[in-house]
């Protein structure tokens, strides 16, 4: 096991544990966020989409559908006061970033900063013999 990774001197098996469950749930937080900018992605593409959608019923006269359309969805807040954007924002600003400092702050201040101890470890209980990668043959 490289030193990146090595458990510092006297850290227990419980904090190890810990750390490594407190790593798997920013994991978690992490591909929420990944979702959350998905969710912001398909608003602004579904917006733009509908915009078009506007100007070809406009260009094939149904100008009330049109207008209607226009007046009532397009560019609409997708939560009260809030765009799609504002709410990533939010996310990252109200939630993410204080989970993410807290998660580095714990492994400094129990393992010198070193991630992915748990499953590091992990790892080299469940090595076994023969090739590294499973491409060699």
């Amino acid at each position: 096991m490289d030193d990146a990774h090595r458990r510092p001197t006297g850290t227990d098996d419980r904090t190890v544990e810990a750390l490594g469950k407190l790593s798997e749930a920013f994991e978690v937080v992490e591909e929420a966020r990944g979702y959350l900018y998905a969710f912001h992605r398909r608003c602004g593409t579904a917006d733009l989409t509908l915009g078009e959608a506007v100007r070809l019923l406009r260009e094939a006269g149904h100008t009330a559908m049109a207008d209607d359309l226009q007046t009532n969805l397009v560019g609409r807040n997708v939560l009260p006061d809030r765009w799609s954007y504002q709410v990533v924002e939010e996310y990252d600003d109200g939630y993410y970033a204080p989970f993410r400092a807290a998660e580095v702050a714990a492994r400094y201040e129990l393992v010198e900063g070193k991630r992915h101890i748990f499953e590091a470890e992990m790892k080299e209980e469940e090595r076994r013999d023969g090739p590294d990668d499973g491409l060699s043959g």
